[in-house]
């Protein structure tokens, strides 16, 4: 068995196998997580980013973005200053939260990899259809909260595993960038843990809020 990629825990077992790849679930957080030896390498990973044509002009991909930045924006207070992480080729959800006033720095792993925003404190940060593509899912998720100001928002949109037999004809565990899958529990999970309010969107959004008296 592995360690779970998100809370270290060795208690992990064997979950679900497809003709694709073997999946493993944490008994501690309840992620469900790719056999880290199926996991493709970085220059596949790119190829299969390359082929995403999301971009700013495209009101679909906008109103998709909406269901995250229109709930976020209601708890942002004037001119706060955010990192949309793992933003892609074309940058976005950035774009509709800058055109409401809010300042917004850029990372992406491969199409804007300057780490040193990533050294900077912010009110929010964002995060769609990312954190299921993380190897080390654990490091940036304590990145990301060292990164956030006492009081800080995290917005997050990713599809939450529901159960093994959902899971099994579940179309969002094909796409072969997909490593690591969360559920309502694993939030749960990591809200108690690290002291978080948590309230959930719809079936994929997902917003935490970082105590105001932490330093």
């Amino acid at each position: 068995m592995y360690y779970c990629p998100l809370c270290q825990s060795e208690d992990t077992r064997h979950y679900h196998t497809d003709k694709r790849r073997d999946y493993f679930q944490c008994s501690d957080c309840q992620l469900v997580f790719v056999d880290p030896a199926q996991r493709l390498d970085e220059q596949r990973e790119k190829a299969q980013y390359d082929l995403h044509e999301n971009n700013s002009g495209d009101e679909g991909y906008r109103k998709f973005l909406s269901r995250l930045a229109a709930p976020l924006l209601k708890k942002l207070p004037p001119k706060s200053l955010g990192l949309d992480f793992g933003c892609g080729p074309g940058p976005t959800l950035s774009l509709m939260l800058s055109e409401a006033g809010h300042s917004v720095e850029l990372y992406d792993i491969y199409f804007y990899p300057d780490t040193g925003v990533l050294q900077k404190q912010y009110d929010f940060i964002t995060s769609t259809e990312v954190i299921e593509h993380l190897y080390q899912p654990g490091l940036v998720w304590r990145q990301w909260l060292n990164s956030l100001q006492p009081g800080g928002w995290l917005g997050l949109m990713t599809k939450l595993v529901i159960d093994v037999e959902a899971f099994s004809n579940w179309h969002y565990k094909n796409d072969p960038t997909h490593v690591i899958f969360f559920s309502r529990q694993t939030f749960e999970f990591l809200a108690k843990r690290d002291n978080l309010e948590l309230e959930f969107i719809g079936n994929d959004v997902i917003l935490l809020r970082k105590a105001s008296n932490e330093s």
